[in-house]
C-alpha cells in the first residue's frame, strides 16, 4: 500500500487560447506545477471547481496529453518523454472512464465490439475469444450477455457507464483514471456505479485516480484526496483528515457547501466572494488570495510553499508556514 504506482512531479500544461494583433500568444495555465503520488491499490481523488485543471491532469497522467514541463512516473518508469511505440505497452496498464457515457462510446459499434476493441490492439486473441471475453466482462459489471449485440443508444446512462467500465477493464489495467464518471447520472444510479467501482477495485486490485467536483461522491470512494484551485494543488490528505480537519481556506469553503441530509442540522456556510480569476492571468502570490477570507498582505506577494504540516497532510497556505513572518513581526502559525 505504500509503494507509489504513479508519481507526478512538477507537472505543467498550458494551452494557447488566442493571439493578439502583434502576433503574441496568450496561454491558459491549465496545470501549473502540481506534484502528488498514488499508491498501489488506493483511490486518490482530485476535487475542485470546474476549470481548475482536474481533467487535464488525468489526461496528462495517461499521456493523452504531453506536459510542457514536469515528469510522470508509472511503476518506476519516467513515461513523460515516451514516444508512441514506447507508450503502447504502458497504455495497456492505464485506462480511462470518461465523463459522458454516450459520447465516449462509438454509436456504430455493437457493445461486444466496443468492449473487446482494446483486446484487438493489445492481445493476440481470436475474434471468438474476444467476443467470449467481452460477454463475460459485461456480466462482471452488472449487464447481461444478450446486451452484447446491442448498440449504445439502446442503453440508459448508467448502463452506458457500465459498458465504459467494462471496456476499461478488458486489458486488465493496474490504473484507471475515472474522469467525473457519475456526474451525468441520477443520484440512485451514481451509488450503483460507485459501489461497482469499489467491488472491482477489491476484486482486481485496481488503483484509481478519481476526478470529481462532488465532495459527497468523493467521500464515499476515496482513500486520499487532493484539492485543486486554478491549476494548482492547495491541499492533499487522507479522506478522514481532510473532512475532519480541512486546513486550507478553500477546502474549508468547499466542505461547508456540501448539503446535510438532516434538515434539522444547521451548518455554517463559508461564502466565497468574487469570481475565479482568469487562468490566462492568474493573481500574484497565492492564487486564492482574491477570494480568501483569511487573506494577508503576504498572500498577495509570495506564493505559499506546498508543504507537509501533519503526517501525510500537505497544504499550500501561509497560515501554516512557520518560516514566514507577518508585517508586525509576529510568527504566522
Amino acid at each position: 500500500m505504500n509503494t507509489p504506482l504513479i508519481e507526478v512531479k512538477g507537472l505543467h500544461k498550458s494551452f494557447v487560447v488566442k493571439k493578439g494583433f502583434l502576433g503574441e500568444s496568450k496561454y491558459v495555465r491549465a496545470v501549473d506545477g502540481i506534484s502528488f503520488a498514488i499508491r498501489k491499490g488506493e483511490t486518490f481523488s482530485l476535487v475542485g471547481e470546474s476549470g481548475c485543471g482536474k481533467s487535464t491532469t488525468g489526461r496528462l497522467v495517461t499521456r493523452l496529453l504531453k506536459p510542457n514541463e514536469g515528469e510522470v512516473w508509472f511503476n518506476g518508469q519516467n513515461i513523460s518523454a515516451y514516444n508512441d511505440n514506447q507508450m503502447r505497452p504502458v497504455r495497456k496498464e492505464m485506462q480511462m472512464v470518461f465523463q459522458d457515457p454516450y459520447a465516449s462510446l462509438n454509436p456504430r459499434m455493437k457493445v461486444k465490439d466496443i468492449v473487446s476493441e482494446p483486446l484487438l490492439i493489445h492481445t493476440k486473441m481470436s475474434s471468438r475469444e474476444r467476443d467470449k471475453f467481452a460477454t463475460e466482462l459485461l456480466e462482471v459489471v452488472g449487464l447481461s450477455s444478450y446486451h452484447a449485440e446491442r448498440h449504445a443508444h439502446e442503453f440508459s446512462g448508467g448502463q452506458r457507464q457500465r459498458i465504459g467500465i467494462a471496456r476499461a477493464l478488458s486489458v486488465r489495467p493496474s490504473l484507471i483514471v475515472a474522469d467525473e464518471p457519475v456526474s451525468a447520472l441520477d443520484v440512485s444510479i451514481q451509488s450503483q456505479v460507485l459501489n461497482l467501482l469499489q467491488d472491482l477495485q477489491e476484486e482486481y486490485g485496481l488503483t484509481y485516480l478519481f476526478i470529481s467536483h462532488d465532495l459527497s461522491v468523493v467521500e464515499h470512494i476515496s482513500d486520499r484526496i487532493g484539492v485543486m484551485y486554478l491549476g494548482a494543488l492547495v491541499e492533499t490528505a487522507g479522506k478522514d483528515a481532510l473532512y475532519d480537519r480541512p486546513l486550507h481556506p478553500y477546502t474549508q469553503a468547499l466542505l461547508s457547501s456540501v448539503p446535510v441530509a438532516d434538515p434539522s442540522q444547521k451548518k455554517e456556510r463559508i461564502i466565497l466572494k468574487g469570481d475565479i480569476p482568469s487562468p490566462v492571468n492568474p493573481p500574484s502570490g497565492c492564487r486564492f488570495h482574491t477570494r480568501c477570507p483569511s487573506c494577508m498582505d503576504i498572500c498577495k506577494q509570495i506564493q505559499p510553499v506546498f508543504q507537509e504540516v501533519e503526517p501525510d497532510h500537505r497544504v499550500a497556505c501561509h497560515l501554516y508556514d512557520e518560516t514566514i513572518m507577518g508585517k508586525d513581526g509576529v510568527h504566522i502559525n
